[in-house]
């Protein structure tokens, strides 16, 4: 080999070396990279006036504020004592003494223990996150809480329950279980295709439970999550959500448990466009939070007027008479189950086409209590405006009504001789019976959306409204607002309008429920 050949080799293998090395240089910075902890997250000081970030920085595995951050959120005056080693914290005229490389503070002159010493790093010092609760909370002269699992320091008289939530499936039912601390009050409301949990607070810690995954609980609730207002959780429902009923029990340490059972849907919805046949008695019902005295209400049926093909009354803006009753039926079965714990179904919980007859069919198959059909009023007249009430008009029917009404009966043969009084009543004037107290209903429900939203001239009337004329049962139709009024057609969509018609009729069954118990003592 030549002396050339000897020289070229020799550059080659030193370069192949220098290459090798700056390879390993760089993998070694990627692996250190790769292996350092990533930054820790921040905390949340929390006020009733604002809320600031204050960062944390890890030593030796110990979570540490800077006590500079701690000075600037909190007035503190720290006066460092070179000699001695050792930091001097003033607030209030109150102080706290710590020393370098001991984890010991002197609080107001009481010894109290830290997690680790306080350290100087990156010319500041660093205390840790314990030093908050321990050190600073008892002479601050404000409430001052350290909440380490959820990064939060909250400052004054913040009300912040902390909650804990969890999902079982039993069977048809999904229950949603929130631990509350501490007891807060709160309130569980439907609206849509939604569950609200609104808690009078200035803010929630809330540990938010995860729906079971497809097909166990996901088609009844959907997701568990914040709201929009930092007081709210919000559950979104699944298709099969059916209703729902909300209870609270005490539990140990002051906390209150709130506990929401999701009932799935057990009847089988109509076929879109077409008409349905007659539904069988349910075979399995929602539960019911306690039995009703005798007199009492068991079941309602709310119908949403319309749907599917049927759009009903058009608003100048596009509103369609079937959507707003639906979005009304449905806040009203979920108010109506979680505050008197009754078994609440609607005629279509979907754009779908119903027949009248239907309807009607929906409640005595169900045997139900009392059937409300709602609906949104037109008029060519734009001006008209305000709710009306109607109860059936038997005029139409003539003297066969009548007699119904007045409890008329049929003498029948029966077999092995002689004949019994037997009632036959046509389906189509089942409503007969019950005009009297469907009066009542209907003026008891008028004088409760009196109080809430406005009425018109004529609040109430009769009317032969077909719906009506089946109904086996106490029956009234609402029609909640004129979509032909422009001003009434943005009132209809708003949640305070429809809100306030859902909160009225609640206070008309109760209040005709009661009555109805007074009436049968």
């Amino acid at each position: 080999m030549t002396k050339f050949m000897r020289s070229l080799l020799t550059l080659h293998a030193r370069v192949l070396s220098a290459a090798v090395a700056a390879a390993a240089i760089v993998l070694t910075i990627a692996t250190f990279a790769a292996q350092a902890p990533a930054p820790a997250a921040p905390y949340t000081v929390f006020s009733r006036s604002a809320r600031q970030p204050l960062a944390v920085r890890t030593v030796s595995g110990q979570e540490m504020f800077a006590l500079d951050d701690l000075a600037r959120l909190f007035t503190l005056t720290v006066r460092e004592d070179a000699l001695a080693g050792g930091l001097t914290i003033s607030v209030n005229n109150q102080t706290i003494v710590l020393t370098a490389q001991q984890p010991l503070a002197s609080v107001a002159g009481r010894m109290i223990s830290l997690p680790a010493a306080p350290v100087y790093e990156s010319h500041t010092w660093l205390v840790p996150v314990d030093f908050v609760s321990r050190a600073l909370a008892p002479i601050l002269g404000s409430p001052l809480e350290l909440r380490k699992p959820s990064r939060l320091i909250l400052v004054g008289d913040v009300r912040m329950p902390r909650i804990a939530g969890r999902v079982e499936v039993l069977g048809n039912l999904t229950r949603v279980t929130l631990d509350v601390a501490p007891a807060t009050p709160h309130a569980v409301t439907q609206e849509g295709a939604r569950l609200l949990v609104r808690f009078e607070a200035d803010a929630l810690d809330a540990q938010l439970p995860t729906p079971p995954a497809p097909p166990t609980g996901a088609d009844v609730v959907q997701a568990i999550r914040p709201g929009d207002q930092p007081t709210t959780i919000v559950f979104d429902l699944g298709p099969r959500f059916g209703s729902f009923r909300t209870a609270d029990q005490p539990a140990p340490g002051g906390v209150t448990r709130i506990v929401i059972d999701l009932v799935a849907q057990t009847d089988t919805a109509a076929t879109p466009g077409t008409a349905a046949p007659a539904l069988p008695p349910a075979t399995e019902t929602p539960p019911l939070l306690e039995l009703p005295p005798p007199g009492g209400l068991r079941t309602i049926v709310i119908d949403p007027g319309h749907g599917g093909d049927e759009n009903g009354a058009r608003g100048e803006k596009g509103t369609l008479e079937k959507n707003v009753t639906l979005s009304v039926a449905r806040r009203l079965k979920g108010t109506l189950e979680g505050r008197l714990g009754v078994r609440v179904l609607l005629t279509r919980d979907g754009d779908q086409t119903l027949p009248l007859d239907q309807r009607a069919a929906v409640a005595n198959n169900n045997k139900a209590d009392l059937f409300i059909s709602l609906h949104a009023n037109a008029s060519v007249r734009s001006g008209l405006s305000g709710a009306e009430v109607f109860y059936l008009n038997l005029a139409e029917y003539g003297d066969e009504a009548q007699r119904v009404a007045h409890g008329g009966a049929e003498s029948l043969p029966v077999l092995g001789g002689g004949s019994r009084e037997i009632e036959v009543i046509l389906w189509e004037m089942a409503q007969a019976r019950y005009i009297d107290q469907s009066a009542a209903f209907a003026r008891t429900v008028e004088a409760a959306l009196r109080e809430r939203i406005p009425m018109s001239r004529r609040a109430i009337q009769q009317a032969p409204f077909r719906v009506l004329g089946g109904a086996n049962m106490p029956a009234i139709l609402v029609e909640m607002g004129f979509l032909t009024n422009p001003q009434q057609e943005q009132q209809l969509v708003t949640d305070e309008y429809q809100s306030g018609i859902v909160q009225a009729l609640v206070d008309g069954i109760v209040r005709f429920r009661g009555a109805s118990a007074a009436g049968t003592r």
